[in-house]
């Protein structure tokens, strides 16, 4: 009889296992889907269960920071509706990407390893920001602890993070791009801002030859300095076709080029190019900001493309959110 009660939950493991794959988002360190391993675990955990335990009775859910693996048995173990949702040990009937990060009892969420303040910066130890706190409430909502995944050393690599299955969110002054969209969903923007481009004084009055700052600009053939693997590395060639684009590492590096005039311009965001000036007002001497109104970078967060019922629920939060950001508060916070 024990036989038979291990191949009938064995059974309903296997039926549910491909749905909570994709949604628990296994991934070996090449990124393929460990499904086999998920199989051999789930018949080694039932084939070790007592006589008579291998029944409806729902198992505790997952200690945080539990193995993955075992977060995807436990949710395999539980029962399932029709409409493929997850009836969780306290009752509650979660979608299988809430079931996950519910049993795991943690959110994870992909930053970007490089400090970029007020959006997250690491001030005595602690991770602080506008980014920060607004994954930090979105935890809050779920009910769980917050995490962060800061193995990305460029903002692609953030959206790789998260498109391998490294995190659950992306949450990291994320601008939305085409490229981008193909591998990972993004929700609505939490903040607008203006592309801006910051101009050597001295430089670009040598290229202009007299001519206005406007049909310069237009048909734009100098020299533009641009943080690589960046949003910016790809808005620049659509933007600038005509352009000599130089990639940097660092936002500082491409500043730095630009005060020597190794570049005439630098290409962000209107908020980092205002706050140059900001930290600095004697840097108004020798560069020039130009604000582009036609052309805006969105910020939004990261979820994966399998897991829209997240992505609902991450534009729901923001739309009942009651703190607004804009250029001038972001400014602002700089000053915190």
């Amino acid at each position: 009889m024990s036989f038979l009660l291990l191949i009938l939950s064995l059974s309903r493991v296997t039926r549910t296992l491909d749905r909570l794959a994709r949604a628990a988002r296994i991934t070996t360190a090449s990124g393929v889907q460990c499904r086999a391993a998920m199989l051999l675990v789930a018949i080694v955990t039932l084939a070790a269960l007592p006589a008579g335990a291998a029944s409806n009775r729902p198992p505790p859910p997952a200690a945080p920071g539990a193995p993955a693996a075992a977060v995807v048995v436990a949710a395999a173990a539980l029962p399932t509706t029709s409409t493929g949702l997850v009836q969780m040990p306290d009752g509650r009937l979660l979608a299988p990407e809430f079931a996950r990060i519910v049993g795991r009892g943690e959110l994870v969420v992909a930053v970007l390893g490089v400090d970029q303040p007020p959006f997250f910066e690491e001030r005595d130890g602690k991770l602080t920001g506008l980014d920060i706190t607004l994954a930090g409430d979105i935890a809050k909502k779920l009910g769980v602890k917050v995490r962060f995944n800061r193995d990305a050393k460029t903002f692609d690599d953030v959206v790789s993070l998260l498109a391998k299955g490294q995190a659950d969110l992306a949450v990291s002054k994320l601008s939305r791009t085409l490229s981008r969209a193909q591998v990972i969903s993004f929700s609505t923007p939490y903040l607008s801002l203006k592309r801006s481009l910051l101009l050597n004084r001295v430089k670009f009055a040598q290229l202009a030859h007299g001519r206005g700052v406007p049909e310069v600009i237009r048909s734009y053939d100098g020299s533009i300095g641009v943080v690589a693997n960046s949003s910016y590395a790809s808005y620049v060639i659509t933007n600038f076709p005509k352009a000599q684009v130089h990639s940097y590492p660092t936002w500082e590096s491409v500043l730095r080029a630009l005060n020597v005039g190794e570049v005439t311009a630098a290409y962000r965001d209107e908020f980092e190019v205002k706050r140059v000036l900001k930290l600095d007002p004697t840097a108004s001497l020798r560069l020039r900001v130009v604000t582009l109104q036609d052309l805006e970078d969105t910020l939004a967060i990261g979820v994966n493309v399998s897991e829209p019922t997240l992505l609902a629920f991450i534009n729901q939060f923001l739309a009942e959110r009651n703190t607004k950001f804009d250029v001038s508060t972001v400014l602002q916070a700089t000053n915190d």
